[in-house]
């Protein structure tokens, strides 16, 4: 891709220019790799030079990425890392800030963080690595890993229910929820570059596989041979069709979803139900987003994508509408107004 940089000098990008020096750090086989490799090849892309992107992240195994990305970036805090990247936007609206995290980073110490940078509608690209645990710290239970999952932590079983990333953004009114799968390569880049192309808080979760701490995660339905029978992708505007022969869709009955077979008990592609991600009210989304194998098959793709003012788009209009009304202001003044003490 060709891009000019700030000095107007034209370059010419690859994947090899978004590769850092950095020794990547990952456990052989862990499905961060796929995600990093993903995220490289669609930089060039997007047609930004490099020195107007930046990769925010928190702590854990997923937050190493800026490191391996030759950009602009920041390791930050735990959990805050929707904090940063919110202040960053704010005063450079024109870089692309993208948050990486992972399910314990973003959903335990960051919960608060995650859910207002959804409902402000910052504009940000935030990728969630879902693998179920906590690899960085050696293997305890994540706020996603499921009733009863034995780990370090939780020798007898956890007696937490189960956060579902995809309802948490859903219910903080993101403007933009997803959902690939780090083995399917080709899938996840076409949702990365969706994520990008949407104007607000863009939320995309990526089931990541921890070989070390949690193998298998997502097998029963992610591995490749059993794939297209047990998810289905989303597409916007196309009927809920699914599996090896296209002939499984989900119907809406009465209140909810169920899974049919197309030509029995005289179903036809006209009762699947038709796809329309840009449905301002989010309950069909919702539902989407609490499917879970075996009882439905697992979605993937874009279950929600509208369009709503993002906070700074407002923040700027805001200013405008003060500076016209009070003037440029000056810092000083800002600090000395008000009441003052002279102390002796």
């Amino acid at each position: 891709m060709v891009t000019a940089n700030r000095g107007g000098n034209v370059q010419t990008l690859s994947r090899k220019d978004f590769v850092s020096d950095q020794e990547v750090r990952w456990c052989p086989g862990c499905g961060d790799y796929s995600i990093l490799a993903q995220t490289q090849k669609l930089m060039p892309d997007l047609g930004i030079p490099r020195e107007n992107i930046v990769f925010i992240s928190g702590i854990g195994c997923s937050s190493r990425l800026p490191y391996y990305m030759n950009t602009y970036g920041f390791h930050s805090i735990h959990g805050r890392a929707p904090t940063l990247a919110s202040g960053l936007k704010a005063s450079r609206p024109e870089l692309s800030v993208w948050v990486v995290t992972g399910d314990g980073d973003a959903l335990s110490i960051g919960g608060n963080h995650i859910l207002h940078v959804l409902r402000r509608n910052v504009d940000l690209q935030i990728i969630l690595h879902n693998n179920e645990i906590y690899g960085l710290t050696k293997g305890q239970y994540s706020p996603t890993s499921e009733l009863g999952k034995r780990t370090k932590s939780s020798p007898y079983g956890t007696i937490d229910r189960p956060l579902h990333p995809l309802s948490v953004a859903i219910g903080a009114e993101a403007t933009f929820v997803a959902r690939s799968i780090d083995t399917d390569a080709h899938h996840l880049l076409a949702t990365l570059d969706r994520a990008y192309r949407h104007k607000g808080a863009a939320f995309v979760e990526v089931y990541q596989n921890c070989n070390i701490f949690n193998d298998g995660a997502f097998a029963e339905f992610a591995a490749k041979e059993v794939r297209a029978d047990r998810t289905i992708q989303l597409e916007h505007g196309k009927p809920m069709i699914f599996g090896k022969e296209r002939d499984k869709g989900l119907r809406f009955n009465g209140t909810k979803f169920e899974a049919v077979t197309i030509g029995e008990s005289g179903i036809t592609e006209q009762d699947i139900f038709v796809h329309d991600e840009t449905r301002e009210d989010p309950s069909i989304a919702f539902m989407l987003s609490r499917m879970e194998w075996p009882e439905y098959p697992v979605p993937v793709g874009v279950l929600r994508a509208v369009q709503k003012p993002t906070y700074n788009d407002l923040m700027d209009k805001q200013i405008e509408m003060a500076v016209e009304a009070e003037g440029e202001g000056e810092l000083r003044d800002l600090f000395v107004e008000g009441d003052t003490w002279t102390v002796e």
